[in-house]
């Protein structure tokens, strides 16, 4: 069974807007964090950089939004880029998983309706809310060996 022990930063991945979950002290359960700029004139990296030095991150995981056969999209070769960006900053050794993020965004939106939030009210959140399905999944998968750990950290999905 995999240590449970770990602070996490969950990444919900747009050219817009950027998503951010991260994992309480235990790694457990994933929270919302908040949502910043994807605009390369942002410099979304360095905002994540800042965030995992003062948070104490010790591990990334983002979503890889495949199609459902599996095959990877246009949108999955810009957070494979992001990817290696973050990678660049991070060095080789710092965890990033890669998770396949199907459905995470309808997820997202079904939970916060369910909670009251009115469709108009969501946009701001949404991106976190799809941080938070995605850093949670994957936080379930390694801390239950029954459940298959969807990690691309190793290789390349494709």
């Amino acid at each position: 069974m995999t240590d449970n022990w770990v602070k996490a930063l969950g990444i919900d991945y747009g050219k817009v807007r950027i998503g951010l979950a991260t994992s309480d002290d235990l790694g457990m359960f994933a929270h919302p964090l908040l949502t910043i700029s994807g605009k390369a004139e942002d410099q979304p990296e360095a905002t994540i950089f800042n965030l995992i030095k003062e948070r104490g991150i010790r591990e990334v995981v983002i979503g890889l939004p495949l199609y459902s056969s599996g095959a990877e999209s246009a949108m999955s070769r810009e957070v494979v880029a992001f990817v290696a960006r973050l990678r660049e900053g991070l060095g080789d050794d710092f965890p990033i998983h890669q998770v396949d993020e199907l459905g995470t965004t309808k997820s997202a939106r079904e939970k916060l309706q369910q909670a009251g939030r009115k469709q108009k009210d969501q946009k701001a959140i949404l991106d976190q809310a799809a941080a938070v399905e995605i850093l949670q999944t994957w936080l379930d998968q390694r801390s239950n060996p029954l459940l298959p750990l969807d990690d691309f950290s190793e290789e390349e999905p494709y």
